[in-house]
């Protein structure tokens, strides 16, 4: 059968950005997919993004991935979280229509010239002189690959759990691949197993929506894409409900059903996204729990209960839910259900997302313990660009903490590992202050072009966003204002007025002054706005407002680098070098770091320890130099 570059396995959010990356960049490829029908598909909620998650998302689509223009394609509402709080913590969220978000990713990708598809189930992995050379199929096809990406998300060995009842599957109604966890085995990988869950759907129409309080869109909502102007749709709005004691009494009464309190599920769940029943054992001091009604598309009158993850017995689902407010004559479309499946401990990849034990293999979602859509998809990009570099014997793309959230999830994954399904929150980035969502095409569009991800539209719209914000930060240096200009909107704000002229820059500082609202009682937006580009006033206000906290941050990131230009060799002994702590050592010998910065990071390893390697390193370089 014909060879390819680069065979990606698995057509989920992972999958899908490793194959369009891969394509881009110039590499035949092939989608291995169990049903090209489920490209893309949202299997849990249909929506993107989130505290931490829409900065992911922002990143994918700065760096040229799929996901951002496929979300203002699908989009049924959009909402900027966290707004009350600072801006490093603002978090882009959009509920999609299901199928029009499926539609527009397949779209994308088979718009790519250099990718080809194929329904099928690889089962085997093939291999010569500890190099991939191809997969083996279900249908008995041999497909020779110069490289390949496993995103094999949950079909792994997947079992499905409702109450009492369990089966194998990867998704409700798709079957489990089987046989590639043992051949993972044989080539001498680890793996564990993990949890997950999602909650029932109902159907709207049988819903009482007075009893329910409405969650509108934003009004003025952002898109998720750098390159998506406006939002011009309609939105529809999510419903917000309450569980009472009621609804937990009536849960309590299948715990004795409940394969997650009776052993039959080995692995274990998010624990940021626990189960109804996990809720109120955990928090039972608590008398209700919040959840979202949110609906499933424009063409459908599917709802998913946001906040009610369950793999309760059926019937046990059925009478909780009605007892909500609201729900009372709630049709059931299908009951929640958990899934169990294998994944792979992240400590046997490499920083590329390669795997230490065969060249050319690379991993990437949920089969390195993670969960969530968005940190599948970020690791499919960054595979899929590694995948291509390998080819090229090029150095691999490793994002540092201080680049990208996409750079904290990866260095989490190997650095200190996971037993648990890892989710991204923004609590996670030292220098979040850094990595706003609003500023992710700045920080890395230059990058996606120079890997051949990013089209000369997308980069010139970013370069006149740079010049449009170097203008607006010039003008507010050199526009002085009067106080009859601004008086009356600064007691407005609550704020003392001016006793005499001072630049905007200055006013601007102000913390109950917005920039935008500034910028018109001072009649200064037109001819501002005039110099490049329209809504640039957050990027610059937040620049100027944080500049102190910007510094520090950019100061500190520094230091990390410095410690990330230590190069450790790939051969290095840690068991021969006595100075390091027991526990270092065999933690420095499982994950082999690449740099003393990604060392420094990893769970066990003392600051101490750090100054071994220092020596140690500092010793072998001077040694090298002697010799030359």
């Amino acid at each position: 059968m014909t060879g390819y570059d680069v065979v990606v396995v698995g057509g989920g959010h992972a999958g899908t950005e490793a194959a369009a990356a891969a394509a881009r960049m110039g590499a035949s490829t092939l989608l291995i997919t169990m049903s090209l029908e489920a490209l893309g598909r949202m299997s849990c909620n249909p929506a993107i993004g989130g505290i931490g998650k829409g900065h992911i998302a922002r990143e994918i689509d700065a760096l040229g991935g799929v996901m951002g223009l496929a979300t203002d394609a699908a989009g049924i509402q959009f909402r900027m979280l966290n707004r009350r709080k600072g801006p490093a913590v603002w978090g882009p969220r959009a509920q999609c229509d299901r199928v029009a978000y499926a539609n527009a990713v397949r779209q994308a990708l088979e718009s790519e010239e250099r990718l080809q598809f194929r329904a099928d189930v690889v089962t085997r992995l093939a291999t010569s002189g500890g190099s991939i050379t191809g997969v083996e199929t279900q249908l008995g096809q041999h497909i020779p690959a110069r490289a390949v990406i496993l995103t094999s998300g949950t079909f792994m060995n997947g079992v499905v759990h409702v109450g009492e009842k369990q089966f194998g599957g990867g998704r409700m109604g798709e079957r489990a691949t089987r046989g590639l966890t043992g051949d993972l085995h044989r080539l001498g990988f680890v793996s564990g197993r993990l949890k997950t869950g999602t909650p029932p759907r109902i159907d709207g129409r049988s819903l009482d929506y007075s009893l329910l309080k409405e969650q509108p869109g934003d009004k003025d909502p952002s898109p998720f894409s750098y390159m998506t102007d406006r939002l011009t749709d309609d939105q529809l709005s999510c419903w917000l409900a309450y569980t009472s004691p009621a609804v937990h009494a009536t849960l309590r009464t299948g715990f004795d059903r409940s394969p997650m309190f009776m052993g039959r599920i080995a692995g274990r769940g998010p624990r940021y996204c626990p189960s109804i029943e996990d809720k109120i054992d955990r928090f039972a001091d608590k008398d209700r729990h919040q959840l979202f009604l949110e609906p499933e598309g424009r063409h459908t009158y599917e709802v998913y209960v946001n906040g009610f993850s369950t793999s309760l017995p059926e019937s046990v689902q059925r009478r909780a839910l009605r007892q909500v407010p609201g729900l009372e004559k709630s049709h059931m479309l299908r009951p929640g259900y958990a899934i169990e499946y294998d994944y792979f401990p992240p400590h046997q990849l490499q920083y590329s997302l390669a795997t230490k034990r065969v060249a050319g293999l690379f991993f990437a979602g949920q089969i390195n313990g993670t969960t969530g859509y968005e940190e599948a998809a970020a690791q499919g990009l960054i595979a899929g660009i590694n995948a291509v570099h390998y080819l090229d014997a090029r150095d691999p793309v490793v994002l540092q903490r201080a680049q990208a959230y996409i750079g904290v999830l990866v260095d989490d994954l190997i650095a200190k590992g996971t037993d648990e399904p890892y989710r991204m929150f923004t609590s996670r980035a030292e220098h979040r202050i850094l990595l706003r969502q609003d500023n992710a095409d700045l920080r890395l569009t230059a990058l996606g072009r120079s890997l051949g991800l990013v089209r000369e539209a997308r980069y010139a719209r970013m370069c006149a966003k740079r010049r449009a914000i170097a203008a607006m930060q010039r003008a507010l240096k050199q526009i002085t204002v009067r106080p009859a200009q601004v008086n009356e909107y600064l007691a407005s704000v609550g704020t003392r007025p001016l006793s005499q002229p001072l630049p905007l820059a200055k006013v601007a500082l102000r913390p109950e002054v917005r920039l935008t609202e500034l910028l018109k009682a001072a009649n200064q937006s037109a001819p501002l706005q005039a110099s490049g580009m329209e809504c640039v006033e957050d990027l610059v206000e937040i620049d100027l407002k944080y500049a102190g906290y910007l510094h520090r941050q950019e100061e500190e990131a520094k230091k990390v680098a410095r410690l990330e230009s230590w190069r450790i060799p790939r051969d290095f002994d840690y068991n021969g070098t006595s100075n390091l702590s027991m526990e270092a050592r065999e933690k420095l010998s499982l994950i082999q770091p690449q740099t003393l910065g990604q060392a420094s990071r990893i769970s066990g390893v003392s600051p101490a320890d750090v100054s071994v390697l220092m020596v140690v390193l500092t010793a072998a370089r001077a040694h090298e130099v002697a010799r030359a």
